[in-house]
């Protein structure tokens, strides 16, 4: 059911009945949540007139991702981008995606996703699992450092192996932040009294997304570029994509 291949120069593990390719995210600690380094980075970008607009809401809403305070990951498998048309239909045969006409893009979901993850043999994400993969070892506000990310950083579509391995961070995962991705986290709207370690948080209600700039693309202007920062967060609402978690294989 697995294989392990080299696939841009590094390991992988690839799910043979689906084709999905998994990378392994190595166990670590890091600081979750919107810091003030990065706050900081955000009004020097907003100083030096790169912002389309005036950012006071998302400084108003910072508090969404703070406080910061030091998670523990154990190791995993994570999906090395997120699911796309082909790859969904080996679970859901009669899946039909209304955003997209290629196979090879991002697949979203509105009432089919409930009947995707009783498919799947693998787990969502939690949002802590999520920001360690996208920071990658960095505590900028993505990957790439402080600047304000730009188009290139945007990917739904993964015909091309040589700009899907371009857009790679450290851990060989690539276009996070560039769908709006769910976690297994109900939404609470800040970090007070989260749990140190990468379990998600339990609850009712609507789930915790991740990312998102590239649903809105091309961007209009109001600063959609901060839904690619790693430490962005918001409640679920219209559509949303999947970015599965396994286990390590024991080779």
């Amino acid at each position: 059911m697995w294989v392990q291949e080299i696939v841009n120069g590094r390991p992988a593990w690839r799910h043979t009945p689906s084709g999905v390719v998994f990378r392994v995210v190595p166990g670590g600690t890091f600081r979750m949540g919107l810091s003030d380094a990065e706050l900081d980075a955000v009004r020097a970008i907003e100083r030096a007139g790169d912002a389309d607009d005036d950012l006071e809401a998302f400084f108003a809403g910072a508090d969404r991702a703070r406080p910061v305070r030091e998670v523990r990951v154990e190791p995993f498998l994570l999906a090395r981008h997120p699911l796309t048309v082909a790859q969904v239909r080996h679970w859901l045969p009669e899946y039909e995606d209304s955003f997209t006409e290629s196979a090879s893009s991002t697949a979203r979901f509105e009432d089919d996703l409930d009947d995707l993850l009783g498919a799947l043999p693998f787990r969502l994400p939690s949002e802590a699992e999520w920001e360690y993969a996208a920071r990658a070892g960095t505590t900028t506000l993505t990957f790439s450092g402080d600047g304000r990310p730009d188009e290139d950083q945007v990917l739904h579509d993964f015909a091309d192996e040589e700009r899907t391995a371009a857009a790679e961070n450290s851990f060989g995962l690539t276009a996070m932040g560039s769908a709006n991705e769910i976690c297994a986290d109900v939404w609470i709207p800040h970090f007070t009294d989260a749990p140190t370690d990468a379990r998600p948080r339990a609850g009712d209600g609507p789930r915790v997304v991740r990312g998102g700039a590239g649903d809105l693309y091309p961007w209009q202007g109001c600063d959609e570029w901060l839904l690619l920062l790693s430490a962005t967060r918001d409640e679920v609402q219209d559509f949303t994509a999947v970015r599965p978690v396994t286990s390590v294989p024991i080779s």
